[in-house]
C-alpha cells in the first residue's frame, strides 16, 4: 500500500517548474535520453534526481554532478543500459551504484536500497523499490530530496523547508547516522558552513564529540576527499570563525595548523583562492617552518605531482618574507628551473601570506604569467664543434657557467660571453 501511495504522489500531474534549474536540466539532451531510457523500460520503473544536484538547484547554486536514484536493481540497470547502447562502468556495484556515460556526461545511478548493517565505514545493503526506505538511510534532510524531470519533489523529511531555514539536521537518530559512517562528521561541517543560518544544535555537538574517535575507521582517501570538498566551498570566514568547526576539523586533521590565514580574508584574496585548487589551499594550511607538511604528506596518499608542488612551496617558505626575493630575475629563474605553475604558486603564496596586498608583486605575476618557458640556446655539441671541447667534466662545468650567465642576463648571452667562458 505504501508503495502505491508513493507511486501516486510521484506521478502527480506535471506543474510549473519549482525552480529554473529543473527547467535547465530538461534542455540537456543526455538528461532527456537517460530518463527516457529507463521510463520506457516499463510502467513501474522510476528514476529521479537525488542528493547534491537537487539541493543545489533548490538553493539556486550551480551544479555539476548529476546523481540519480532508481527503483530497480543494479543488474536490471546494467541490462537496460546495454540494450540502449549506453556506456557505463560499475562505480560501486556492491552498493548499487553504476555510472552511465553519454557524450562524456556522467550520470551516477544508484538503486534504491536499505542499509542492513554498517560498521562506521562500509554498509551491507539490500536493494529495494521503496523510495521512503531509501530516504530513511540517507544522512541529512537536505540530502534526502528527490525530483522527477518536471521538478515534482518527493521530500519525506521536509528537506526543502530545512534548506530554506538553514537547518542542518540528521535524519532520525543522529548518533545512529554517525555510527553508520563516521565520515558524516566531516560532512556535517561542510553542510553547516555551506547552508546553516543557525547556531549548532547542542545535542548534535555533544554526539559528534562523543563519536569523534570513530574517524579512525575511515580511509585516508575518503578523509582527504571530504577535506577537499570543505576547502572548495570557499566559506573560509564561516569555517574558521566557528569555534566548533575549528575544534572538530583540527581534531581530525591536526596538521592543519595555519588556520589564522583563513580568518577575515579580504575580497581580493578570496577571489584569488577561488582561482586556485585544493592542493594550493592545503599548502597554505599545512606549511610552516617545521616538518608539519612532510608529516601530512607521509600520512596521506597524494599524487607525486602534487607532492612536488607542496614540497616546492615548503622548501621556499623561508623566502616568503625575505626582502627583495620576489623580483623579476629570481622569479624567472624559478620559472626556468621548475615550471610556470610552481612560479605562480610561489607568488600567490606570498600574496596570501602578506598583511597587505603587495600590488607590485601582483603586477609582476600578471606580466610573468604571459611568458613562455625559455630554452637555453647553447648545446654541448655547439661547444665541441666550434671550440674543440671534449665531452666530459670540463664541458659540463662550462655549460653550467654559461647557463648561469644567461639566467643572470634575462635569458640573453653574447658571443663574447661564450668565448670568455670557453677560454677561462
Amino acid at each position: 500500500m505504501q508503495n502505491i501511495i508513493q507511486k501516486i504522489f510521484l506521478k502527480k500531474p506535471k506543474k510549473s517548474f519549482i525552480n529554473k534549474g529543473f527547467s535547465d536540466l530538461r534542455k540537456i539532451p543526455e538528461v532527456i535520453r537517460i530518463f527516457a531510457t529507463f521510463e520506457n523500460f516499463d510502467e513501474s520503473t522510476e528514476i529521479r534526481f537525488v542528493g547534491g544536484c537537487v539541493r543545489k538547484i533548490l538553493n539556486n547554486e550551480k551544479f555539476d554532478d548529476i546523481d540519480l536514484a532508481i527503483n530497480v536493481e543494479p543488474k536490471i540497470v546494467k541490462s537496460i543500459l546495454e540494450k540502449n547502447n549506453i556506456n557505463f562502468y560499475e562505480t560501486g556495484i556492491e552498493h548499487g551504484t553504476i555510472t552511465a556515460s553519454i557524450n562524456n556526461k556522467k550520470f551516477e545511478i544508484t538503486s534504491l536500497r536499505n542499509d542492513v548493517s554498517t560498521d562506521g565505514r562500509h554498509a551491507v545493503v539490500e536493494f529495494s523499490n521503496d523510495w521512503k526506505i531509501d530516504a530513511d538511510r540517507r544522512d541529512f534532510t537536505i540530502n534526502s530530496i528527490y525530483s522527477d524531470l518536471d521538478g515534482n519533489l518527493f521530500d519525506p523529511f521536509e528537506g526543502k523547508k530545512d534548506l530554506n531555514l538553514g537547518i542542518i539536521k540528521f535524519i532520525g537518530d543522529t548518533e545512529k547516522r554517525i555510527n553508520e559512517d563516521y565520515l558524516r562528521i566531516l560532512r556535517y561541517l561542510r553542510f553547516f558552513i555551506s547552508y546553516s543560518k543557525n547556531a549548532h544544535d547542542n545535542k548534535t555537538k555533544t554526539i559528534i564529540r562523543k563519536n569523534i574517535a570513530g574517524i579512525k575507521n575511515i580511509s585516508k582517501e575518503r578523509l582527504l576527499d571530504e577535506l577537499k570538498k570543505i576547502f572548495l566551498t570557499f566559506n573560509f570566514d564561516k569555517l574558521f570563525n566557528d569555534k566548533f568547526c575549528v575544534e572538530i576539523l583540527t581534531l581530525i586533521f591536526p596538521e592543519i595548523k595555519n588556520l589564522y590565514i583563513f580568518k577575515n580574508l579580504n575580497d581580493e584574496i578570496i577571489e584569488l583562492l577561488k582561482q586556485k585548487d585544493f592542493i594550493f589551499i592545503l599548502s597554505l594550511a599545512i606549511i610552516d617552518e617545521t616538518d608539519n607538511a612532510n608529516y601530512f604528506l607521509f600520512k596521506y596518499n597524494i599524487s607525486k605531482t602534487d607532492v612536488e608542488r607542496i614540497l616546492f612551496l615548503k622548501n621556499n617558505f623561508k623566502n616568503i618574507h625575505t626582502k627583495n626575493f620576489f623580483n623579476e630575475m629570481n622569479l624567472k629563474r624559478i620559472f626556468y628551473k621548475t615550471n610556470k605553475q610552481f612560479m605562480i604558486d610561489l607568488i600567490d603564496f606570498k600574496i596570501c601570506k602578506s598583511i597587505k596586498i603587495p600590488y607590485k608583486i601582483l603586477k609582476l605575476k600578471n606580466n610573468l604569467s604571459q611568458l613562455h618557458k625559455p630554452l637555453f640556446p647553447i648545446k654541448a655539441k655547439y661547444l665541441m664543434d666550434n671550440y674543440g671541447l671534449k665531452e666530459g667534466k670540463i664541458l659540463g662545468q662550462k655549460l653550467m657557467k654559461l647557463e648561469e650567465i644567461w639566467l643572470s642576463n634575462d635569458f640573453k648571452i653574447t658571443q663574447k660571453d661564450i668565448e670568455a667562458v670557453v677560454q677561462d
